[in-house]
């Protein structure tokens, strides 16, 4: 069903296939003008993971397809965007953990190029954030006040990219360490979930709590040794490291 719901161009949708078409825009009572279901790279990325727990790999031909894509897609700073949260911190997180399920080589230039984009924007204070105005404006990719969900976005795929022993996931993980409430939970006030990008934004309650308690149990496995880490160097992305 997932395979047969993959669209023309390489990329997968998170309702139907190939309902693309333009002409579907001129409906004169569209809410949002919200007719079209595109591919994109975070639905895309989310059916490589799927595909990758049941064995699929890079050699398998809609795998490839879909590498195309995502090839397509990236920006030219090397993050993706992210249709389903706010915005290229999510979808450049969704990309990479797609990607190491797949069995990718995480030295391509695909890969490194998120992984340097994830570490230029950490904020000094070892968080990550992004304001909804990304969607409006490209000069606020990866920029805006450090949330925690955000900041666990972008430590799960720098762990996914093999960059779990980084300085950068070491000070994001000091970060929410840092936030961490008496409770064990995070605050957190700004709208990190997204219903139509530049209509409006959803703020999911539980995503403050248990994106991070996967970034840090992620984390306190990789040290652990219960989860197999790349060899892969990070040091040469890293600024001043």
């Amino acid at each position: 069903w997932l395979l047969a719901l993959q669209n023309r161009d390489g990329g997968w949708a998170a309702f139907d296939r190939d309902i693309n078409r333009e002409v579907l825009t001129k409906v004169p009572f569209a809410d949002h003008n919200a007719m079209l279901d595109p591919s994109c790279p975070d639905i895309t990325a989310r059916v490589l993971e799927a595909l990758g727990y049941y064995g699929f790999g890079v050699e398998h031909p809609q795998v490839a397809r879909a590498l195309v894509f995502l090839h397509r897609t990236q920006e030219r700073e090397g993050c993706w965007p992210g249709r389903w949260g706010v915005n290229y911190l999510y979808g450049t997180w969704q990309v990479l953990q797609g990607l190491q399920k797949i069995g990718f080589d995480m030295r391509q230039p695909l890969a490194r190029r998120a992984v340097a984009w994830l570490q230029q924007v950490q904020q000094p204070g070892g968080g990550w954030g992004e304001t909804c105005r990304s969607y409006d404006d490209p000069l606020w990719k990866g920029r805006g006040e450090a949330t925690a969900s955000q900041t666990a976005w972008a430590l799960m795929g720098l762990m996914a990219a093999g960059c779990g022993d980084s300085a950068a996931v070491g000070r994001g993980v000091e970060f929410l360490l840092r936030t961490q409430q008496p409770d064990g939970t995070w605050e957190e006030r700004w709208f990190t979930g997204t219903g139509f990008p530049r209509v409006f934004y959803l703020k999911y309650h539980l995503y403050r709590v248990y994106f991070p308690l996967m970034a840090m149990g992620r984390y306190a496995r990789m040290l652990a040794g219960a989860l197999a880490v790349s060899a892969v160097s990070c040091a040469g992305n890293e600024a001043g490291d």
